[in-house]
């Protein structure tokens, strides 16, 4: 892989070499590899078969776990949250103790390893927030919480330059894996100034299906405003917008 310089850049096929622009810019490399049937019927390649499949199964996981929280992940992930989560999915696959290789899924693997994704690399949830908070869930009743009791925004929030204001939000994912179904819903507080002015109890609900036999994934995150003459504004595109897995619950 080589990387295109110059004014001109080129996209497309010359020869044996492909041209193309990637989100690390405009790249260049040589075609070739082994033919695409060999690969799927020649014993030498069995372990790249059984590779093959299990990527393409932790990329539907990831995409379907992505889907699940797109609407929080709209305003707080990076250019590269796909990859990484399909790794770290891969990592869950790789954790299945009961099916063999290139049969193993998600769905039994170990899911607890997500916890504490960040899905904005450039704004993480560990490095911003510093309030303790508890968690309650009851899958029976349909019920969860994230609590904090008595903060001050300006001592326990690691705000970048320029924001006045925070919503804390939280979201919930239900998900089924094998069918790449899932529901979400979210809860929020009001804008609240960053300042030294003490909050007290905050609770943060979103809904839960009772006795859901699917995944449950709660995500954390802060959305940075910046308020100019009595509106508010979002900060920079949520560029600095941190959201995180922060509890996993499986039946």
């Amino acid at each position: 892989m080589a990387r295109q310089k110059g004014i001109i850049k080129l996209e497309g096929t010359i020869g044996d070499v492909s041209f193309y622009k990637s989100q690390d810019g405009y790249l260049a490399r040589e075609k070739g590899g082994v033919d695409k049937e060999r690969i799927k019927n020649d014993p030498a390649f069995q372990r790249t078969r059984e590779n093959g499949s299990e990527f393409g199964r932790a990329g539907k996981a990831g995409r379907t776990l992505r889907t699940s929280l797109r609407v929080l992940m709209q305003k707080a992930s990076d250019k590269k949250v796909t990859s990484r989560l399909t790794r770290e999915m891969i990592k869950v696959l790789q954790s299945d103790p009961n099916n063999v290789r290139g049969e193993r899924t998600v769905s039994e693997g170990n899911i607890n390893l997500l916890n504490g994704f960040e899905f904005n690399i450039n704004g993480k949830l560990s490095a911003t927030l510093y309030a303790q908070y508890g968690i309650d869930f009851d899958r029976a009743a349909g019920s969860v919480s994230i609590d904090l009791i008595d903060i001050v925004p300006a001592n326990v929030i690691a705000a970048p330059s320029g924001a006045t204001h925070m919503k804390l939000v939280a979201g919930v994912g239900e998900v089924n894996f094998d069918t790449e179904a899932f529901k979400f819903a979210q809860d929020s507080t009001n804008e609240l100034p960053i300042d030294q002015n003490l909050i007290g109890a905050i609770s943060l609900e979103p809904a839960v299906t009772p006795n859901t036999s699917d995944d449950v994934f709660l995500a954390l995150g802060i959305e940075f405003m910046q308020q100019v003459n009595g509106e508010m504004y979002p900060l920079r595109n949520g560029s600095f917008n941190p959201l995180a897995i922060v509890f996993i619950d499986r039946v």
